[in-house]
């Protein structure tokens, strides 16, 4: 039987997430999972009744990506940035935003692997406490 691992998140800084999980997976194949439309579509879709219609992502320095998910009856969301830093298999920071109401991140995603397998941390960086925690999301 295989234990279930959790997801970790902290907040070490007043404009910072952290969000840690284990992979029982060798960090070539988180790093492909993170990386490739293919499998992005997967695992990036949340409840069910959604699908991901858009899923592009150009994976070097510069490159745009952009996710749009659509749920049956209609409503999308996307999901835009542009790709900062890429060191495979080990590391990627991109921007993200979820429309022109929301603050713009800094998410960087560092891939660490033992005993085959894969640490994900995720530090998603806000520019100001307020906007990582608002009183209220737009819309």
């Amino acid at each position: 039987m295989t234990a279930q691992l959790a997801t970790k998140f902290e907040t070490p800084t007043d404009t910072t997430i952290v969000i840690t999980r284990v992979a029982n997976a060798p960090r070539s194949a988180v790093f492909e999972a993170w990386t490739n439309p293919k499998y992005i579509r997967e695992w990036m879709l949340g409840p069910p009744g959604w699908t991901m219609p858009v899923c592009e992502l150009d994976l070097r320095v510069g490159g745009a990506w952009r996710y749009t998910w659509r749920k049956d009856d209609g409503e999308e969301m996307t999901m835009t940035g542009v790709v900062q830093e890429v060191t495979a298999p080990e590391r990627m920071v991109t921007t993200e935003r979820w429309g022109p109401d929301w603050p713009e991140t800094i998410n960087s995603l560092v891939l660490t692997e033992a005993g085959g397998k894969t640490t994900m941390t995720l530090t998603i960086t806000y520019p100001s406490k307020e906007a990582r925690d608002p009183r209220r999301r737009p819309g």
